[in-house]
């Protein structure tokens, strides 16, 4: 579908969705676990019913409904040969590997859209050395064996998603194991909410200097009930959007949540908006932006909407270290280079960042944008066309669905305006 987006102001509450990667975790946990498990779920996306689908291809029995999900582990079920369909989701895939070959399964494994082209090498090279057999290198890829304790090595700045894969997987092995790093880990966030995760069905994990050290034979133990965590991911397109026009309020979230994109709150005052803590979430209104200088290692998932507040701000803000999205869903540095440029703004897209200068020259009549078929996309260029006033057709704009398929929703109900045709 295409959505027209036209000028507007965003103001009002809004209650988050639940963290599409908190639920990923949940999900494979409780699939793992000795016992059913309850998992409240505030809303469902496209990544996650992907994980779930492959967790009931492996055995699992999952069953939804008014907001829960009841998980009974794929103990249950005698399955040896399953086709798993990653879809578009790389959480699935990254994660369900490991396991997949910690379990002994025999599977093909397939993806869509941009999945099958990005990266998962480095992971199957150290499956490879532990005994799981897989002759490809990237999707559809057939695999069989099952993999034992090991030294398993890899870089900290590819994925955070093949760490958090072994660490679901090895507690499962014979045999201990370690998961040494040979560079920085960046979205490290990510690493923290797989490990309080795994603490909380009852696995035990130690973090070294060098990694992590993981004890074999270990048994996950489901704490019977669980909630997935409010979304600093998708809240992160509200919180800007408060901070370039109205006043937003998020509620749903965490402020100690592990979640690095919680970042966003930060960023947003140092971009000047004005930010006020509450029970249950923050409250971010219009302040006098200035562009900033953003380290994006640890980050990644916030680029585009930060794009989106340097575009609104005063000067110019450099976003850096992030190269990794140009291996994304789509190439989000061109991508929002070229849709940015199209609503009037300046911008210099580089190897590893990207330069903003704020404000804009609006373009004449209306302007097509190209979602490159990118849930991110979408959502950061639809605050942008917004807040700079122009009249833009976002095309493919169904692409939300990934991971938040009411975002429009909530985008007209806070008084966006945004027309499907």
């Amino acid at each position: 579908m295409n959505i027209k987006i036209g000028k507007s102001t965003l103001k009002g509450s809004v209650k988050v969705i639940s963290s599409k990667s908190h639920a990923h975790r949940l999900l494979i946990a409780a699939a793992l676990a000795d016992i059913p498990t309850k998992i409240s779920v505030e809303g469902w996306s496209n990544d996650i019913e992907a994980t779930k689908n492959c967790l009931e291809a492996l055995g699992c029995k999952i069953v939804k409904g008014g907001g829960m999900v009841e998980v009974t582990p794929l103990w249950e079920a005698e399955t040896k040969d399953v086709v798993l369909d990653c879809v578009e989701s790389g959480s699935t895939l990254r994660f369900l590997l490991p396991i997949v070959a910690a379990l002994g399964k025999h599977a093909i494994v397939e993806g869509q859209g941009r999945l099958p082209e990005r990266p998962i090498g480095v992971l199957l090279d150290e499956l490879r050395k532990y005994g799981c057999q897989v002759r490809e290198n990237a999707l559809p890829l057939e695999m069989s064996g099952g993999i034992t304790g090991g030294i398993y090595t890899l870089p900290g700045n590819i994925s955070s998603q093949f760490i958090t894969g072994l660490l679901f997987a090895l507690p499962l092995v014979d045999g201990d194991s370690e998961i040494r790093l040979s560079t920085n880990i960046e979205s490290r966030g990510y690493i923290d909410m797989t490990l309080e995760t795994l603490a909380a069905y009852g696995i035990e994990i130690q973090e070294q200097d060098w990694g992590f050290a993981i004890k074999g034979g270990q048994t996950y133990h489901s704490p019977k009930e669980i909630s997935a965590e409010g979304d600093w991911s998708g809240a992160a397109f509200w919180v800007v959007a408060g901070g370039v026009g109205g006043e937003i309020t998020c509620t749903g979230l965490r402020k100690d949540s592990c979640q690095g994109d919680k970042e966003i709150v930060s960023l947003m005052e140092q971009f000047g908006a004005k930010v006020e803590w509450e029970k249950d979430g923050v409250l971010v209104s219009r302040g006098e932006l200035k562009g900033i200088s953003i380290d994006a290692a640890q980050i990644p998932d916030l680029v585009p909407i930060l794009c989106t507040a340097g575009a609104l701000a005063k000067g110019e803000t450099l976003i850096y270290n992030a190269g990794r999205l140009r291996i994304k869903e789509s190439d989000r540095l061109k991508a929002m280079a070229e849709g940015l440029q199209k609503l009037g703004v300046k911008v210099t897209e580089q190897a590893e960042g990207i330069l903003i200068e704020g404000g804009n020259v609006p373009p004449v009549g209306e302007v097509i944008l190209d979602s490159y078929d990118d849930h991110r996309i979408v959502m950061a260029l639809a605050v942008a066309a917004a807040a700079l006033g122009a009249e833009a057709v976002i095309e493919r704009a169904e692409a939300v669905s990934k991971s938040y398929p009411t975002f429009f929703a909530e985008f007209t109900r806070l008084g966006g305006v945004a027309d499907v045709f």
